[in-house]
């Protein structure tokens, strides 16, 4: 048999849902009654992001055992666009711990996530790694979703496969970006901080391979990956890491540093939205996407004021090699305090943005605006909207609340 042939079905092998309902069984998750039966007679296709095919027994309903008292019912987690008839249904899991464990190593690649990490980082640790790590992110996740909408693999198909979340079941499958993101920020924490921060190597590798592998597994146990589809993430955020490193400290002088840096910027990032939103259809991908490049252009932008008016976040040379020895009690409750008021006012800053830009953008296009839901399915609406918001957002991040730490002597 030739190597090519071998290859394929390997591929085949580790994309086959089945080995996707093997391990949700060996962590405790269980499907409604006849559920081993469906995966007997083979999967039934799912949903892609076409939408889920409709099938008898839904997505969960616990069996109605009532020796069976350890079994613990939860609803698919979801989102505010996830629509309600999606088909899916309660689920039961034997271990609460694991549950709590996955949903932890998901949430890793989730917007609440970014929103806490990256401030703490810019604002507490390290704004010059901070910089550079969103650097890295933004081009991962980029050319993740939009790989995902060239390839266009469905979702794993349910049944076997138990949907414990319904957050990006619109989206399609093949590279898992969460696995792209679980691997490519803590393999660019440990590149990037290593040497100028001291701590040992060998903890550096522990946590980078625990973060990366806790991410990997929870996209498995979730549901909403194939083997295949992790693995591919995997590789291909170190692909993107081995290209990017070499040249994150070109890209962030730029935006430092060259006069029409912001021009360029915004124009860049724009144009790879609208580049993306001509891919496919609507999913939660698009949106993503714009959210991510409008998140990278506020901060790219941000960080160009702060350098133009001598706004300086980032640790003095003379400082380096960093230490975690001068951490104090006083420190660390300036650090929460910092990231306490900082998050609230990036979090009013996109409540603000959200409410101006989707009836703004509604109106310019003229789009009803009655139903939001399917307003922001229009390409007129969800790009402005997801771009301009998140811009801000970034732009808040970088410039105006450390402004506002100086003012009231937070910095």
């Amino acid at each position: 048999m030739s190597l090519g042939r071998r290859l394929a079905r390997l591929a085949a092998h580790l994309q086959d849902p089945c080995k996707v309902a093997a391990f949700q069984r060996l962590c405790g998750v269980e499907g409604p009654s006849g559920w081993a039966d469906a995966e007997q007679r083979g999967p039934v296709a799912n949903g892609g992001p076409a939408g889920d095919q409709a099938h008898p027994t839904g997505n969960g309903a616990m069996p109605g055992a009532a020796g069976t008292p350890q079994r613990w019912r939860r609803r698919p987690r979801r989102n505010s666009l996830t629509e309600e008839e999606d088909g899916s249904q309660e689920f039961a899991t034997r271990s609460r711990f694991l549950y709590y464990l996955f949903s932890l190593g998901t949430e890793l690649g989730n917007e609440l996530f970014y929103i806490l990490f990256f401030p703490f980082c810019i604002w507490n640790v390290d704004a010059w790694l901070g910089r550079r790590l969103i650097i890295i992110w933004v081009w991962v996740m980029y050319l993740g979703q939009c790989t995902k909408d060239v390839i266009r693999w469905p979702r794993p198909a349910s049944p076997p496969v138990v949907k414990l979340e319904v957050f990006y079941n619109s989206e399609y499958s093949m590279p898992s970006t969460h696995a792209m993101s679980g691997t490519a920020i803590p393999l660019a924490l440990l590149l990037l901080s290593y040497g100028r921060w001291q701590y040992p190597l060998m903890f550096g590798l522990i946590l980078a391979f625990c973060w990366c592998s806790l991410v990997c597994c929870s996209r498995i146990y979730m549901g909403m990956h194939s083997i295949l589809d992790v693995i591919a993430g995997f590789l291909y955020a170190i692909l993107i890491l081995v290209v990017f490193h070499p040249v994150v400290d070109l890209i962030d002088n730029f935006n430092l540093t060259y006069k029409y840096a912001p021009l360029i910027i915004i124009s860049l990032h724009l144009a790879l939205g609208i580049f993306s939103f001509t891919l496919d259809t609507w999913s939660t991908s698009r949106g993503d996407t714009a959210q991510i490049l409008g998140c990278g252009a506020g901060v790219a932008c941000g960080s160009h004021v702060n350098y133009i008016m001598g706004l300086q976040l980032d640790p003095p040379p003379n400082t380096l090699p960093l230490s975690l020895s001068s951490l104090t009690v006083t420190v660390f409750g300036k650090a929460i305090l910092r990231l306490l008021i900082g998050v609230i006012v990036l979090l009013l800053t996109k409540v603000a943005m959200k409410k101006a830009t989707i009836p703004l953008a509604c109106k310019i296009f003229c789009i009803p605006h009655d139903d939001v839901r399917k307003a922001r399915q229009r390409m007129e609406v969800e790009l402005p909207y997801r771009y301009i918001t998140y811009g801000m957002v970034g732009f808040s991040l970088m410039f105006i609340v450390p402004c506002l730490f100086h003012f009231i002597g937070l910095s």
